[in-house]
């Protein structure tokens, strides 16, 4: 044992697997220990918030302010107008505000922003032009209007007695605050999602929560198809017979239409994690059984086993001590693929709205769908799926170097 476990961990890709795996396994156990909030808890008040930290503008306002000689104009400027929006300016100059190309300079923004103040009209000709894109020029103006000005913003408070707005405050442009002085600020990573949930806190339950439905999946197949395989190559004739029958007809018939059926008969409110699990289990066993049936055909007339045999065991303990342990490693092989295809499956049922329940629960499958309703990859929105490609394909990458290691170590062909 201590030799096999020898050769198995000196396998590179074994390892680099195991340590890819290992880190996620690790992330979903101690992270909710740190943060232990809840991951469905709709924190913001709106749709994918960007990740950053967020301060309380109240708590900003009212704190204790620093005075720093930095030009705030330039980066305040450059959060307000994009290269596409510096595009769009000089084309609109160009064609419809009689400025010449030449005078526009890009890298001139301050220029820029008085050729158009000067220029630009919502009420000019503008023969050509679509009505989306005069509005989206409309816009454009009201976001730049007054960039240039360095006017204080003033902070207005409502008397009680005479209900008129009377100036309690200004903000000049070099007027700062720490953040540390600010009491409530939140910290998130990677943003939020589209019910204002805490992506980074949600996609660690999510992939928990995949994780699980693997291992379900990938030991009630594992089972199955090892059970079937055991008794259809060892014991033959109609038996087997019958259940290669069986096995083929599940073959022909693509399983993942099967597993469609089955999950949309069950229900919305009825599909929990483990019932999707069981469901992705019971239809992905087909091909561990053809597969270990043919390791037993070849394994039932060793000298071992015939000896078992003459000495009159029965046949569920020369299945057990002498066929068995020959397919252990096979067995784990299958096993570490059965868990991979099962997260795959549950991302491919939960992306068509047939996953677990949505409102107790989060799967990768279901972060996906969510952002992909709510069209995260078109406005933008990239942390709201982009990590979750990236923790299903480790997930996938991970098991799959580690059955390509053990493959390598148990293999006599492929070892170096």
């Amino acid at each position: 044992m201590k030799n096999t476990l020898r050769q198995v961990f000196h396998s590179p890709k074994f390892v680099l697997g195991f340590i890819i795996f290992a880190g996620l396994l690790l992330t979903t156990i101690f992270y909710p220990l740190i943060v232990t909030a809840d991951p469905l808890e709709m924190v913001g008040n709106g749709n994918f918030f960007k990740p950053g930290t967020y301060v309380s503008v109240k708590d900003a306002v009212e704190g204790t302010r620093y005075t720093l000689n930095i030009d705030a104009k330039a980066s305040s400027i450059g959060s307000k107008i994009s290269a596409e929006d510096k595009e769009a300016m000089k084309e609109w100059l160009t064609k419809f505000g009689g400025v010449a190309e030449a005078d526009i300079n890009l890298e001139d923004v301050e220029g820029l922003i008085g050729l158009w103040e000067a220029n630009y009209s919502a009420d000019a000709e503008q023969k050509g032009l679509t009505a989306s894109k005069k509005k989206y020029y409309v816009r454009l103006n009201n976001n730049i209007d007054g960039i240039l000005s360095d006017n204080d913003v003033i902070i207005a408070r409502e008397n009680p007695e005479t209900g008129e707005l009377e100036q309690s405050a200004s903000i000049g442009s070099k007027e700062y605050v720490n953040t540390k002085d600010v009491a409530n600020r939140r910290t998130f990573i990677l943003g939020t999602d589209n019910f204002g949930r805490d992506v980074l806190t949600e996609l660690v339950d999510a992939t928990k929560t995949s994780l699980r439905v693997g291992l379900i999946a990938g030991m009630i197949a594992t089972l199955i198809g090892l059970f079937l395989g055991l008794i259809s190559g060892y014991v033959g004739g109609v038996v087997d017979d019958l259940i290669m029958f069986i096995t083929n007809m599940f073959t022909v018939i693509p399983s993942f239409v099967l597993l469609i059926l089955i999950s949309y008969s069950v229900g919305q409110n009825a599909r929990g994690v483990n019932l999707v699990g069981i469901i992705i289990g019971i239809t992905s066993w087909t091909w561990t059984t053809r597969s270990v049936r043919s390791q037993v055909i070849s394994l039932r007339n060793r000298d071992h086993v015939n000896l078992s045999k003459l000495s009159g065991h029965s046949m569920m303990r020369i299945v057990l001590t002498d066929i068995l342990p020959y397919l252990a490693s096979y067995v784990v092989m299958a096993f570490i693929l059965q868990i991979s295809s099962g997260i795959l499956a549950e991302a491919q049922l939960s992306m068509l709205g047939l996953g677990p329940s949505s409102s107790t629960t989060a799967t990768l499958g279901l972060m996906m769908n969510w952002a992909t309703l709510y069209a995260a990859p078109l406005n933008g929105s990239w942390w709201a799926y982009f990590p979750v490609v990236v923790t299903i394909a480790l997930i996938a990458f991970s098991l799959n170097l580690m059955n390509t290691g053990l493959d390598q170590v148990f293999n006599p062909q492929l070892r170096d």
